[in-house]
């Protein structure tokens, strides 16, 4: 990966400014109970970060490749009837790439869910475009989002088992990767709904 955190446009993570989650800490636990989340995860997901740091902009390259080839995903980067924009997109993919990291390696701290927070309202019409001072269509779907885990999941597998760890490991890993997106989509879905 090219960037650091601290050079990243618009990686906003632990900035005191930002909201205030509205989700508490011990609905995130809930959460995890209800995903089954084990303490193994946490060393599973610290294992993954490890395994993946050095593949993320292969890995996002891959996941721009499944959008660009969906033209009806595709134009959430894009203004509306427009072309998607190329500029809009790269200035996202240095995030998207930390995603990855951030999914792998932060702690489930106040200063994680508050950026979760913002990454949600960043696909909402409270914040869509304004990081990236983009005039794409203000509004990602909360199905799309919920539909991306599968893919995010799929595709993170054989990256997982590129560095020779045994079939369980790479299972181990993959499963708390699953677990890890459907809890950051879990808590996202709270900026498009009232009755979470």
């Amino acid at each position: 990966m090219g960037s650091t955190p601290h050079t990243i446009s618009g990686y906003d993570y632990g900035d005191p400014h930002l909201p205030h989650s509205p989700v508490t800490l011990p609905e995130v636990d809930r959460l995890k109970s209800a995903l089954l989340w084990r303490d193994d995860d946490d060393r599973a997901l610290r294992e993954a970060g490890d395994v993946l740091a050095d593949q993320v902009t292969e890995i996002v390259d891959a996941w721009y490749g499944y959008v660009g080839s969906h033209p009806h995903l595709a134009a959430y980067f894009a203004p509306p009837g427009g072309e998607p924009d190329h500029d809009y997109l790269e200035r996202v993919r240095p995030r998207f790439e930390q995603w990855i990291l951030d999914t792998c390696r932060k702690p489930h701290d106040q200063a994680w869910l508050d950026y979760q927070n913002e990454i949600a309202l960043r696909h909402t019409r409270a914040k869509k475009n304004e990081t990236d001072h983009a005039r794409a269509v203000d509004l990602v779907p909360l199905r799309y989002m919920i539909a991306f885990i599968n893919p995010i999941t799929t595709t993170i597998r054989p990256f997982l088992a590129r560095k020779g760890h045994e079939p369980d490991d790479v299972d181990r890993m993959h499963q708390a990767w699953f677990k890890a997106v459907v809890l950051d989509v879990a808590l996202w879905s709270r900026a498009y709904t009232d009755s979470w």
